[in-house]
């Protein structure tokens, strides 16, 4: 039998060592001065998102440009990578994030401050929606990967993820006793 594979979803992921301490604080102490937006995030803290025009962030910005810069090389693309926009999230124990894509960017991202096992997964959706058509049934074996439906990502402190930006995700339920903060960030090419 030929098998091939089309039409991939590639997620990167890039650990880095950056001082998440301070970078925990300096988020904390900006959530206490600012009310944040409202966007998908459900009784957690979503600051503005000019997170990156702010000197205090410049180590991280720097980090996130380096992994964007290998992303582009991996997937072929011109122009160097620039960020759109940057913002810091901060889900208290039964915060959750809904499921939503990032519109006018070419890669969307997050980097993992504080989480642990019980903080949340990233939970990634098939894009493709003829799979929702019909939904057979299957062995009860573990399925492998091209054949998932939904995949939960779990997070990991000083690990950048990187998807692209039409890919719905979300962010399952704080089920631990601390906070999980993470930075979200959009890539997009230079002169877009």
């Amino acid at each position: 039998m030929i098998k091939e594979q089309y039409f991939p979803t590639n997620i990167y992921g890039k650990d880095i060592k950056i001082d998440n301490n301070k970078l925990s604080e300096d988020i904390i102490k900006w959530s206490k001065q600012d009310s944040g937006l409202k966007k998908t995030n459900v009784n957690g803290w979503h600051s503005t998102t000019d997170m990156a025009t702010k000197e205090e962030y410049k180590i991280l910005v720097d980090e996130i440009l380096t992994a964007s810069k290998e992303v582009f090389k991996e997937e072929f693309l011109e122009r160097k990578p620039i960020i759109g926009n940057m913002w810091a999230n901060i889900n208290p124990p039964g915060a959750t994030n809904t499921a939503h894509i990032h519109p006018n960017a070419h890669f969307s991202g997050v980097y993992y401050v504080n989480t642990n096992a019980k903080s949340g997964p990233l939970k990634i959706m098939d894009p493709r929606p003829g799979v929702q058509m019909v939904m057979p049934i299957r062995q009860k074996e573990e399925l492998p990967k091209h054949l998932w439906r939904d995949a939960f990502l779990d997070p990991f402190i000083g690990r950048i993820l990187m998807f692209p930006a039409w890919l719905w995700h979300s962010v399952e339920t704080n089920e631990s006793d601390k906070l999980r903060i993470s930075v979200s960030f959009n890539i997009v090419q230079e002169g877009f």
